[in-house]
């Protein structure tokens, strides 16, 4: 299978150096990690210890090949950018995944193109790119694929191909809610570690900053609700904390973002769920708080 990464930084890294094993992947990102795997390859360390040798380029505009599937593991604020930049390799039987924190990426990639053509898929993997040339393989876990067209056959090579690479892989009944279940998990963690600078689980070791977890879950699945989610409070509440028992070594992406003194994705997680809110009627006040602080710290990082 010819698979594209456009935007392969932690986790497109992860994802296309395991999937070069067996395919012919091309990764896209910045120059000087690009320029690092073309010398030495691609060191993946932690959970996977394995080094990689996938084709690289940091212009779309240098690659030649048709893909089978385009990887879309671009920030939430650069999906429009990074759709209008590999448009041109998009053909009928081309597949687009978006594999992307955020409540926002599927409208802007079904602006530009069909839905037939558009995977939507919601990981549990986690990897932090070390330096250049290495990334972390933080967390094993699994990931759910679905078809905007609801045509399973058409992911089902996708999730095959996963499965092969050792990426633990799936088909959803329902991948709006496996988004949206993803979205109330990071709207809770991401922004509350980032603020405070902690890994996930020091969260576990203050009752004040549990309950603000709490009461941001309530909020965030209040607003999932009101679109048609139907989420039980008590049971995303168990999520939400199962995932940072399970994650509570690791930083969030938000943290790290403000560590490069990069752009959050806060916009596209608790700014939409402010935005959905306030538009069903459903109080956003923690949200709001949360997305005001981000956007502060974003300026004065």
């Amino acid at each position: 299978m010819n698979i594209l990464v456009m935007g392969a930084g932690s986790i497109g890294s992860l994802f296309g150096g395991l999937l070069s094993l067996d395919n012919d992947v091309t990764l896209i990102g910045r120059k000087p990690h690009m320029k690092k795997i073309e010398e030495k390859g691609l060191k993946i360390v932690g959970k996977t210890d394995v080094v990689v040798y996938p084709k690289v380029a940091c212009n779309p505009r240098e690659i030649k090949l048709e893909p089978d599937v385009i990887l879309l593991t671009v920030k939430s604020y650069d999906t429009e950018r990074a759709i209008c930049d590999i448009k041109d390799l998009i053909t009928e039987g081309t597949m687009i995944m978006s594999l992307q924190n955020g409540l926002d990426n599927l409208e802007k990639i079904l602006s530009h193109v069909k839905k037939e053509n558009v995977v939507a898929a919601v990981t549990t993997e986690a990897a932090m790119l070390l330096e250049p040339g290495v990334v972390e393989h933080t967390g094993k876990g699994k990931t759910v694929l679905g078809h905007l067209g609801d045509d399973a056959k058409k992911v089902k090579p996708i999730v095959d191909t996963f499965n092969r690479a050792g990426l633990r892989s799936t088909i959803s009944t329902n991948i709006q809610r496996d988004i949206w279940r993803k979205a109330i998990v990071n709207s809770c963690i991401n922004p509350v570690t980032a603020i405070f600078g902690i890994r996930n689980g020091k969260i576990l070791e203050s009752e004040t900053l549990q309950d603000l977890v709490e009461r941001v879950c309530k909020e965030s699945t209040s607003v999932a609700n009101s679109m048609g989610m139907n989420f039980d409070l008590s049971e995303m509440k168990e999520e939400v904390f199962r995932v940072i028992r399970d994650t509570a070594n690791n930083y969030s992406s938000m943290v790290q973002s403000l560590r490069r003194k990069s752009r959050t994705e806060i916009d596209s997680i608790n700014g939409y769920i402010c935005n959905t809110g306030k538009k069903n009627g459903v109080d956003v006040t923690l949200n709001e708080l949360l997305t005001k602080f981000i956007k502060i710290m974003e300026v004065y990082k």
